[in-house]
């Protein structure tokens, strides 16, 4: 099910990010754009995750073949 569908690793992207990472960015120091480092992060993140989303989606055959059967339909 998931042999032809390898663009989904980077759904693993967020997750890296927000939890496996969570050791490397927990603290005050230093503060950038005003912020605490730790919100700093957890923002970035944030802002990261639908580049992430948006990349598992444009090369998985199924979402490809679901919007091309949209299309088809709308005409």
């Amino acid at each position: 099910m998931f042999r032809n569908r390898r663009s989904l690793w980077w759904l693993l992207g967020p997750v890296v990010l927000y939890v496996v990472a969570l050791p490397l960015y927990n603290r005050i120091e230093p503060v950038i754009l005003g912020l605490p480092f730790f919100m700093f992060w957890t923002l970035l993140a944030t802002l990261l995750t639908p580049g992430f989303i948006w990349l598992a989606a444009r090369k998985d055959p199924l979402w490809i073949a679901d919007r091309e059967r949209a299309k088809g339909d709308a005409e």
